[in-house]
């Protein structure tokens, strides 16, 4: 089991962390490279992380809260072990070595994966960056503010949020926002439900299909089981089927496949496939068919709406 030891202070010790391949995996859309590390902020705390070998330099934060939200505490030997009889996945895993689902903040998570459809990574980054220039609380220590409350975005108007780049968008955070606002709809009651209840509720809200649904599911509230299923996952759990299927069809699939950390094992098999480096099962003769990467090296490509 990955261990965490805490060491003097502004250091953390962790045998098993990727900074890079964890900020840059598509989870979060804010943190900005800076001093040969990142600068952002964790709900409003500005923090500055970066790494040298098993060491995390840190400032503006407790060990222990830097160690909440990076899940320090996974046990990702565990979690590779799952998916030991699955040869590719298993593969993939011991690539991605490092690399940690987050535990995002619930409110910022819901926001900002709003944002996402149809929309690329850096898309959905400069989305986000600028909600928070225009209505986040600026904090010291950081150049990245803070992501707005609902309260500062259910104040604002449809037309107001699309000059943030937002587009049809706007109109689903707007109305979202107000609910959470109103308190109609609270973001923190869905950590006592089931997985399947809390996928429900947030499907409720406006802006917010099965897909996103599982993204918040995963990225924030640690339902490690929970399967996104875009057209790029779509592609890599098809190549093990026999038949077509729906996203739903393969969300439940991938599932049973990849086993009780199956939201972990697709991000990895997600990362070795847009870096080209994921053999999967070839179809109808198509050689290298579902090698592409839809991005950059550093983007997740496009996050589309199931």
């Amino acid at each position: 089991m990955s261990k965490t030891i805490a060491v003097p202070e502004g250091t953390l010790v962790c045998a098993e962390f990727n900074l890079r391949m964890t900020l840059e995996s598509g989870q979060t859309f804010h943190w900005t490279e800076s001093e040969g590390g990142y600068t952002g902020c964790i709900g409003k705390t500005a923090v500055f992380v970066r790494q040298e070998g098993d060491l995390l330099h840190y400032r503006g934060i407790t060990p222990e809260e830097l160690s909440h939200y990076f899940a320090l505490d996974h046990d990702l030997e565990a979690i590779r072990a799952s998916c030991a009889g699955h040869a590719v996945s298993h593969e993939s895993a011991l690539a991605c070595r490092g690399l940690r689902i987050m535990r995002q903040p619930h409110w910022e998570c819901i926001a900002t994966f709003i944002l996402s459809p149809m929309k690329q990574v850096a898309h959905i980054r400069q989305m986000s960056l600028a909600l928070r220039e225009a209505y986040g609380r600026k904090l010291r220590g950081t150049s990245v503010p803070a992501f707005p409350d609902p309260k500062a975005l259910a104040e604002t108007s449809e037309r107001d949020l699309r000059l943030c780049g937002l587009g049809f968008r706007a109109k689903s955070l707007l109305s979202t926002a107000r609910l959470v606002a109103s308190g109609e709809f609270d973001p923190e009651s869905l950590i006592t439900l089931s997985t399947e209840m809390a996928r429900k509720e947030l499907c409720t809200l406006p802006g917010i299909g099965r897909k996103v649904a599982n993204c918040i599911l995963l990225f924030s509230y640690e339902r490690l089981e929970a399967v996104p299923v875009d057209v790029w996952i779509a592609r890599i759990l098809g190549s093990f089927r026999s038949r077509k299927a729906t996203p739903e069809q393969l969300e439940r699939y991938g599932g049973k496949l990849l086993g009780p950390y199956a939201g972990y094992i697709q991000q990895y098999l997600f990362h070795r496939a847009r870096t080209g480096k994921l053999d999967l099962p070839q179809k109808h003769g198509r050689a290298g068919a579902h090698r592409h990467s839809r991005s950059t090296p550093r983007s997740r490509g496009k996050i589309l709406e199931s």
